[in-house]
C-alpha cells in the first residue's frame, strides 16, 4: 500500500483555518444523471459500494466522452473521511485504488488495518496544519492541499528526513471564501510557492486542486472549474522549473461531470460511493 510510511509515488490522485478538512471537501448529496445530463438528488438505498463505484465510473466515462476526452484521463479518488476500514476494503475489492483522507489523526488510526492493501494509494486532501507535516509525509503518497510556502517547506524537510519524494498539489481558493483554505489565485503566496519549488527538492509539484463554492445546481461550479483550468494553463505556459501542471483535482459527487467537462483529471467522490456520512 503506497502512502502509509512508504515512499510511493503519487497516482497518474498551530494553523486553525477551516478548510477542506471540514464538510466543504465532502460531497453534500448523492446524485444521478437524467436525460438532460443535468444532475438531481438521489439516495443510494440498496446499492452496494461495488455497484456505486460502477455507476460513478459510467458517469465519468459519459462526461469525458461528452467533452471529447478519453475517460482514462480521469482518475477516480474515493474520499474515505469517517469511512470504516471494512467499507474501504469493500471499495478496494471493487477495484478502487486511489483514496483521499481529510485528517492526519483519523488516518493514523486506520493505517495499520489497511496496510495489506497492495497498490492502494493514499492522498491527504484536507487542510493540513504545518505541525502535522512530518506525520503526513510518513502516512501519505501525496499531499493535495499545499496552501503556503511554510507548509511546503515543512513537507520538504520531513520528506528529506525520510529519504523520499512526496507528490503535492497546490490548493487554490477559487471562490475567495474566507472559511476555506487554499491560496488566492491572484496572491503573492501562490507565486512564492511556485518560485520556491526548485529549492524544495523532495517535493514533486504536480498541479492544482480546488473546492469551489457549493451550489445546488452543478452548473454553478463551472466558472470556478474553468478558472482553475485557465490558471493551470497559464502556469504551465511559463514552463517554470520543478513545476508540473499535469493534474487538476476538482469535482465531487454532485458536480464531477461538470468538472470533467472543464478538464479535471482527478475527481474526489465520497457520498456517491459510500453513502451519507
Amino acid at each position: 500500500m503506497r502512502g502509509v510510511g512508504e515512499a510511493g509515488a503519487a497516482h497518474r490522485d498551530p494553523d486553525t483555518k477551516r478548510g477542506i478538512s471540514d464538510s466543504t471537501t465532502e460531497d453534500t448529496e448523492v446524485t444521478k444523471e437524467v436525460s438532460s445530463d443535468r444532475l438531481c438528488p438521489l439516495r443510494f438505498v440498496s446499492m452496494s459500494i461495488a455497484e456505486n463505484i460502477e455507476r460513478v465510473r459510467d458517469r465519468i466515462a459519459a462526461a469525458a466522452r461528452k467533452a471529447g476526452r478519453n475517460p482514462e484521463e480521469v482518475a477516480l479518488m474515493g474520499v474515505t473521511k469517517t469511512v470504516h476500514p471494512d467499507r474501504i476494503r469493500e471499495s478496494y475489492a471493487a477495484g478502487l485504488r486511489l483514496f483521499g483522507e481529510n485528517r492526519v489523526q483519523e488516518f493514523t488510526g486506520k493505517a495499520d488495518s489497511l496496510g495489506d492493501l497492495a497498490g492502494a494509494e493514499w492522498h491527504m486532501i484536507g487542510h493540513l496544519q504545518s505541525n502535522k507535516a512530518s506525520r503526513a509525509a510518513e502516512l501519505f503518497a501525496a499531499v493535495d492541499s499545499v496552501d503556503s510556502v511554510r507548509l511546503a517547506q515543512r513537507l520538504h524537510s520531513a520528506a528529506e528526513k525520510l529519504g523520499r519524494k512526496l507528490n503535492v498539489l497546490i490548493e487554490v481558493n477559487v471562490g475567495g471564501e474566507a472559511a476555506k483554505s487554499g491560496v488566492d489565485p491572484a496572491s503573492g503566496e501562490l507565486e512564492q510557492i511556485l518560485q520556491a519549488a526548485p529549492r524544495l527538492t523532495q517535493l514533486e509539484f504536480r498541479g492544482l486542486m480546488t473546492v469551489p463554492p457549493f451550489t445546488d445546481d452543478p452548473e454553478g461550479a463551472r466558472p470556478y472549474f474553468r478558472q482553475l483550468r485557465e490558471l493551470r494553463d497559464e502556469i504551465a505556459a511559463r514552463q517554470l522549473p520543478s513545476i508540473s501542471m499535469e493534474t487538476l483535482s476538482m469535482g465531487m459527487s454532485h458536480d464531477f461531470a461538470v468538472a470533467i467537462e472543464e478538464g479535471s483529471t482527478y475527481v474526489r467522490v465520497g457520498t456517491a460511493i459510500f453513502g451519507k456520512r
